[in-house]
């Protein structure tokens, strides 16, 4: 059988990333051009400074992943870009270029799901066992999805509110900590006592949805109130208790659904996957099954365009091609 190379473009937020990926499982180059310091000092990413770094980045990162490859343009089969969900004017930065080079270089242009590539990333570490579940935790997305098969996704489960890589980021605003707040809530989590009770919500019975929202208002709350009355407390142990409370919810829920759609493989996904504290409960958790759990090692948890030419190699494998109209789509579903 003939190797696949596919290119994959990812520019759904700050990381303006090519890659080139061998038949879906070998990463041949991965290079990614971080917005972090352009978005630090607003606390947040600015999406109309982003759109502006990725028109600038594109061509030197695509000119970088080939130089790392080794390959030229006659070896490549396909182009699969993010077509959604992300912010819409970083998207189409990607989708045009995309475009644009599968007309110059007469590739066939394959769209993916943001989510669907966070879920391939761990195929480039591990041959996938269906069904399986992924627990995707991200800045945008908390969702438990479950696979029967390559391309299909079912969504079982999914925030109502604020994701958790949200609340993660709003309460390390509450906390002075600096953009992005996830890796630094982490790190004084660590080092404090979860000795405050912060609300957990579990919902229905049945339910694998998630719900964020009342615990970061609880947190935000907390700080207000002992502000004003003049009481001090410890940064970690307000990180401690905030996490202790997002990664029990997780890992039950996610062990829940598992055990309940008797699948082959547990796989985490998303930037939210390289916290220590959520890695080291669900190892916990899963130890005591014989379901594999598969998290992504850090480079790959994060936004990358690895994933998305691993996504992109399946679309590409079951026949799927995105036409010249192809636009960017910043409310695209998974399906």
């Amino acid at each position: 059988m003939k190797d696949k190379y596919i290119l994959g473009i990812e520019t759904s937020c700050d990381e303006t990333a090519v890659s080139i990926v061998k038949n879906g499982r070998e990463v041949l180059s991965n290079v990614v051009a971080s917005q972090i310091e352009s978005h630090k000092r607003f606390g947040g990413v600015v999406p109309e400074i982003a759109s502006r770094h990725h028109v600038e980045q594109i061509t030197l990162v695509l000119e970088e992943a080939f130089n790392e490859s080794g390959l030229d343009w006659d070896d490549i089969d396909a182009i699969a870009v993010t077509e959604g969900p992300g912010l819409v004017g970083a998207l189409l930065i990607g989708v045009n270029a995309a475009k644009a080079l599968a007309f110059a270089k007469g590739k066939p242009l394959v769209g993916v799901h943001h989510i669907a590539g966070h879920i391939y990333a761990n195929r480039l570490e591990e041959e996938f066992q269906f069904p399986l579940l992924a627990l995707i935790v991200s800045g945008g997305h908390t969702e438990l999805v479950l696979m029967k098969e390559h391309g299909s996704y079912e969504v079982i489960g999914e925030t109502r509110d604020d994701a958790a890589g949200e609340a993660y980021d709003k309460v390390a605003r509450m906390l002075n900590l600096p953009y992005p707040g996830g890796p630094h809530i982490d790190r004084l989590a660590a080092e404090g006592d979860a000795v405050i009770d912060f609300p957990r919500a579990w919902l229905e019975e049945d339910s694998f949805d998630f719900s964020f929202s009342g615990l970061k208002s609880a947190v935000i709350n907390k700080i207000h109130n002992a502000k004003q009355k003049g009481i001090t407390f410890k940064q970690e142990d307000i990180a401690a208790s905030f996490q202790a409370s997002v990664i029990d919810v997780l890992a039950t829920k996610t062990l829940k659904a598992a055990m309940q759609h008797n699948v082959k493989q547990v796989i985490v996904a998303g930037g939210v996957a390289a916290n220590k504290g959520l890695r080291a409960e669900l190892e916990a958790k899963f130890k005591e099954t014989t379901i594999p759990l598969l998290i992504p090692p850090l480079r790959l948890c994060t936004d990358n365009a690895a994933m998305i030419a691993a996504a992109g190699t399946i679309n590409y494998e079951q026949g799927k091609r995105s036409g010249m109209d192809l636009n960017a789509n910043p409310s695209l579903l998974l399906r």
